[in-house]
């Protein structure tokens, strides 16, 4: 039963990690469009995304002497990694205690 249970935390920590890693590449390729900030979507993306990417920028201040924000680029390395560690945890610590 607990098993079972770590195996869904699993696939909904998968499926959020994914969501959000698709919500910051959506955000870094309209930065590049300039969209309308009073866009609904637009403005539903920087308030989901900011927090993440802003802690980044303020935090390591990469690529903001050239102008080039490299957050995003971060964001999806930290998620990728993070997103790997706690799945794989979760499926292997399930597996350990489904046997």
């Amino acid at each position: 039963m607990i098993s079972d249970f770590l195996v869904i935390l699993a696939n909904i920590v998968d499926v959020v990690f994914t969501v959000y890693y698709w919500l910051i590449i959506i955000r870094a390729l309209l930065s590049w469009v300039n969209p309308d900030p009073y866009n609904s979507v637009v403005n539903f993306l920087y308030r989901i995304t900011e927090p993440v990417l802003g802690r980044l920028r303020s935090v390591i201040p990469i690529g903001t002497s050239s102008g080039i924000d490299l957050s995003p680029l971060i964001a999806i390395f930290a998620i990728y990694f993070l997103k790997s560690l706690i799945v794989q945890a979760l499926l292997k610590l399930a597996i350990k205690l489904h046997t």
